[in-house]
């Protein structure tokens, strides 16, 4: 059975008309504040974690770990995020290395996203296939698909796996799928093929990624694994080494727990935003603007709100629905446009999802656990709505004839 169209009597070309109008003043309106306020953030991130490392040797103690890890989380969610996405290319003589060409590339990985995860994968993992087949089945990112696996199995299986991924998302999920999704993309350059979306879709079973057997399984570990895990649970450490043992024991325990602690939060402000039994998944690609900002919608959910520092800890992936219509604009700008997009759904009776993160996890929570289930839908493709629209003339002049 064809799955239902959720909304049978919106008028899409209005829908994108009024959408298309929020988005050119937005990007009207992006100047030097837009930079200044992401390297604002930037700055309470950067804070964070030079207060956490600089009270690290004392002790193993929370509060050095909890700073640490809502700075390493920070530069992911924030920066990397919104830079990566061109959000900032727009600015008039923004620095390389917050726009999109110049963003951690090269060495500039040490300085501006070292971690866990590649850049260059992050990219086309994230804002290539996750952002352009959001909900659908090439979406890697879609967790009740992800989940699909586990059908059947007991409670107690599905907590432990759901907790598994929460601790260690970072190096266990994201690291070596995006990895496998860049070596794909390189696979098409190298075959003389262009790098499209169908291309570097095909799932592969994450494991494969960590097997040191296969020159795949050690280019992973050389470029993602290694150079992250030695420097910030070996060197770091060992940099306060003359301090003496019980400060290094003390650094390390530190960024042991703030690595957990920075899993679990990406995790909870990342994963709860195409997930919950109020969102929708698809099973085709859109076939033009107006479908695809129909899907990004439906598709997608906020959490609350409104003023710097709530953003903050929320990694500014609380404006989901307006990161996913439009991914490439500046965090700050983000900010102005909410209200207006969600007066637009409004307007248009397109459902427009926004909770507290809170509600989101919970529904998140339902989906991982089998007990909630997604939205199936169709929207109408613009083939189809051309047809239904000279169904509706015909039907007219027919009624007007008679």
């Amino acid at each position: 059975m064809r799955p239902r169209d959720p909304l049978p009597s919106l008028d899409y070309a209005a829908f994108a008309r009024d959408l298309d109008a929020i988005r050119a003043e937005a990007v009207a309106s992006i100047g030097p504040g837009d930079l200044a306020h992401l390297q604002k953030m930037e700055r309470w991130g950067r804070a964070c974690e030079a207060f956490g490392y600089a009270t690290a040797w004392v002790a193993p103690n929370p509060v050095s770990a909890l700073a640490i890890a809502l700075g390493s989380t920070a530069r992911w969610t924030i920066v990397t995020h919104h830079v990566t996405h061109g959000g900032l290319d727009r600015v008039p003589g923004a620095p390389a290395r917050y726009t999109s060409k110049g963003f951690a590339k090269g060495a500039r990985r040490l300085v501006d996203w070292f971690d866990w995860i590649h850049p260059d994968a992050w990219h086309y993992e994230h804002n290539v296939l996750h952002h352009y087949r959001t909900n659908e089945t090439a979406d890697p990112d879609l967790v009740e698909q992800n989940f699909a696996g586990l059908e059947g199995s007991s409670p107690a299986v599905r907590w432990a796996a759901a907790g598994f991924f929460a601790l260690t998302w970072k190096w266990s999920y994201y690291a070596p799928n995006t990895w496998q999704v860049l070596r794909r993309a390189e696979r098409e350059k190298a075959a003389g093929r262009p790098v499209s979306v169908d291309g570097i879709a095909n799932p592969e079973p994450l494991l494969e990624a960590f097997d040191p057997r296969t020159a795949e399984g050690r280019s992973f570990w050389r470029a993602c694994l290694l150079p992250y895990g030695i420097t910030r649970f070996v060197v770091l450490p060992a940099a306060f080494a003359p301090l003496g043992p019980w400060a290094v024991f003390s650094v390390w325990a530190n960024s042991v727990v703030a690595e957990f602690v920075a899993n679990v939060h990406s995790f909870l402000v990342i994963t709860p935003n195409h997930a919950g039994d109020d969102i929708h998944r698809f099973d085709r690609k859109p076939s033009d603007r107006a479908e695809f900002y129909v899907r990004q919608v439906l598709g997608s959910a906020n959490f609350s709100t409104g003023g710097d520092l709530r953003d903050f800890f929320h990694g500014f992936l609380n404006y989901q629905i307006e990161h996913h219509l439009w991914p490439d604009l500046p965090p700050s700008v983000y900010q102005r446009i909410q209200p207006k997009v969600k007066a637009v759904c409004a307007r248009h009776g397109v459902p427009y999802v926004q909770q507290p993160l809170h509600q989101r996890v919970r529904q998140l929570w339902g989906i991982m656990l089998g007990s909630r289930k997604m939205q199936r839908s169709e929207t109408r493709s613009r083939t189809e709505r051309r047809r239904d629209s000279a169904e509706v003339e015909a039907s007219g002049e027919v009624a007007h004839g008679g």
